[in-house]
């Protein structure tokens, strides 16, 4: 998934459910290995450190995700 991480290692697979990394959806951008997505830890949106991407809490990404089809352009300003 992370553009630095190396795919033999176990954790280069990130697990479904809600404590993974990304939390309980992911949105692809059409840039490799950006995405908007959940977190496993709503408290630190906007304070952790990420690869890049659009971190929200579970329940803002998923809302998002039912919101947006394929193909919906995201513009960052």
């Amino acid at each position: 998934m992370f553009w630095d991480a190396n795919p033999a290692h176990s954790k280069a697979a990130i697990k479904p459910g809600p404590n993974n990394p990304v939390g309980v959806v992911w949105i692809d951008l059409n840039l490799e290995h950006y995405g908007i997505h959940g977190t496993p830890e709503p408290g630190r949106v906007g304070h952790a450190q990420s690869h890049g991407c659009v971190r929200m809490t579970n329940w803002d990404a998923a809302r998002v995700a039912g919101m947006v089809k394929v193909g919906t352009p995201v513009i960052f300003e």
